[in-house]
């Protein structure tokens, strides 16, 4: 069997070095999970590709994704933001933004980190996939819908089964790399690190 990248990630340079270096590894530190959901409900009717190129300017725009900041954004601020060019000048999206800083900061104060909240819907334990197509993939899951509930039930908005479900992809919740892809054996590599 020849290695095959994800086709996916063939779509550019920066899909390329996302998919290398990120798409399927665990993530654990809470500000990183944070900017991974703000660019997951950004790229809701989007392409990726859009998101990645977007990411450095709405990084700044955003405060490093400071949800101690961005949950204090004024109406002035957002439109502000409305202005933009570097983000996803969607209004509802920018409002979203500052919702899921204040839901995000009360899951810390409620399980002592959004890492223990989320990643305890996986016992801590990466999902592995075994798909040797792109088509087998699916566009979510019931956990994915599961968690997508409980985090409406908690204030988050643009959180639909889909965008959790490619949020728990980014986050290494589950490695749905082809069983085909180099890089799904370095995911697996990268628990025992």
């Amino acid at each position: 069997m020849t290695d095959h990248i994800c086709p996916w990630a063939n779509r550019s340079s920066l899909e390329l070095e996302y998919h290398n270096t990120h798409w399927g590894f665990p993530l654990h530190d809470d500000s990183l999970l944070f900017e991974m959901l703000i660019l997951e409900t950004m790229q809701a009717g989007l392409s990726w590709t859009t998101i990645l190129a977007k990411r450095q300017g709405m990084t700044e725009a955003f405060d490093s994704f400071d949800p101690t900041i961005i949950q204090g954004y004024s109406e002035e601020k957002l439109a502000q933001l409305l202005l933009d060019e570097r983000v996803i000048r969607n209004k509802l999206k920018l409002k979203s933004v500052v919702a899921n800083a204040k839901s995000f900061l009360a899951i810390q104060e409620e399980f002592g980190s959004f890492n223990d909240f989320i990643w305890n819907y996986v016992d801590f334990t990466p999902i592995q996939s075994n798909f040797k197509l792109i088509e087998e993939v699916p566009g979510f899951t019931p956990l994915a819908e599961t968690i997508a509930k409980n985090l409406k039930k908690k204030g988050f908005k643009f959180v639909g089964p889909t965008t959790v479900y490619a949020f728990m992809q980014s986050i290494g919740m589950v490695n749905d790399h082809l069983t085909t892809c180099p890089i799904h054996q370095k995911v697996l590599e990268s628990y025992s690190k």
